[in-house]
């Protein structure tokens, strides 16, 4: 499963504690007041189960997003067109955008050259929208095998990943970075050393909670260290709910305690973007449409998180 979005889109202790003193530049001084958003992906798996394609219809797509009452979008980008046909949507449903969600492939200097200018590219096609916060998980090897990256092609993913970082702050939006499960394999060396060797002014980190838990074998007790861990670069989360291990479809109670979360972000004075992407997998249950479920979801967001 963690291949499926990437193929739609073609000295731990000291080091850690160093980064909870960091604050990226968009919080500093403010409490965050971006709106609740849905990311498009959640979308995607529920209009592939009735058979319909979220892209294709736009105008269709975006207006029953509306009709949830969701006030803004975040989408996934890999070129500046898609944004340019997105942006008229987005103002005849009086949809905001303050995050996307950009590829990117930053293991291999040449690649990586390319993908920096590309995302560059797209941050000023986003100008228009205000967006505030660039999410960004770095391709693996390849797709759906078990190869984990070279130390070498860590070293230049944390180099290209903090250098285009600096850049977007100079556009003054933030970076963050995102994880699937992947990069959680091998004592999560690829995981830490992203946030371990990257500036926290420039890399901040979007916390995929139901993937950080699924990377670790379904552990509450990883999810919670590493919010302990790098608690205060936290700038949005991607939230989704499973039921003994199976993405349900809408958010409630169930595997991942998201008041002790809500909890512990409060406790750090963290006030992340908050995402929902309740996705489908194969064994989801099905007894309701993406209207209905994500209508469900701002209940319980709002019953846990305030908002």
């Amino acid at each position: 499963m963690s291949s499926n979005r990437r193929q739609f889109l073609n000295t731990l202790a000291v080091s850690a504690g160093a980064a909870l003193l960091a604050e990226p530049a968009w919080t500093q001084g403010k409490a965050a007041a971006m709106p609740v958003s849905c990311n498009q992906y959640s979308w995607i798996t529920f209009y592939a189960r009735e058979g319909r394609e979220w892209a294709a219809d736009l105008d269709v797509s975006l207006s029953e997003f509306a009709s949830t009452g969701l006030a803004a979008y975040e989408p996934a980008f890999t070129q500046v067109e898609q944004v340019n046909r997105l942006l008229p949507y987005l103002k005849k449903y009086k949809l905001v955008m303050p995050s996307v969600y950009v590829n990117s492939s930053l293991h291999q200097a040449e690649e990586g050259a390319k993908s920096i200018e590309s995302v560059l590219a797209i941050a000023d096609a986003l100008k228009p929208a205000d967006t505030k916060i660039i999410v960004t998980n770095p391709n693996p090897i390849k797709g759906g095998s078990d190869q984990n990256k070279s130390d070498a092609e860590l070293t230049e993913q944390a180099r290209n990943m903090d250098k285009l970082g600096a850049e977007l702050k100079k556009k003054g939006m933030t970076l963050a970075y995102h994880t699937h499960d992947v990069e959680l394999r091998a004592a999560a060396r690829e995981f830490h050393h992203m946030l371990l060797a990257t500036d926290p002014k420039n890399v901040s980190l979007c916390l995929d909670v139901h993937w950080v838990y699924r990377g670790s074998g379904n552990s509450q007790i990883a999810l919670f260290d590493v919010v302990k861990l790098y608690g205060k670069r936290i700038v949005e989360l991607h939230i989704r709910q499973s039921k003994d291990g199976i993405w349900q479809e809408s958010f409630g109670e169930g595997d991942i305690d998201y008041p002790r979360l809500a909890k512990s972000l409060n406790d750090l004075n963290v006030k992340p973007h908050l995402v929902l992407e309740q996705c489908l997998e194969k064994t989801s249950p099905k007894t309701m449409n993406a209207i209905e479920a994500h209508k469900i979801d701002q209940v319980y967001l709002k019953k846990v998180f305030g908002v």
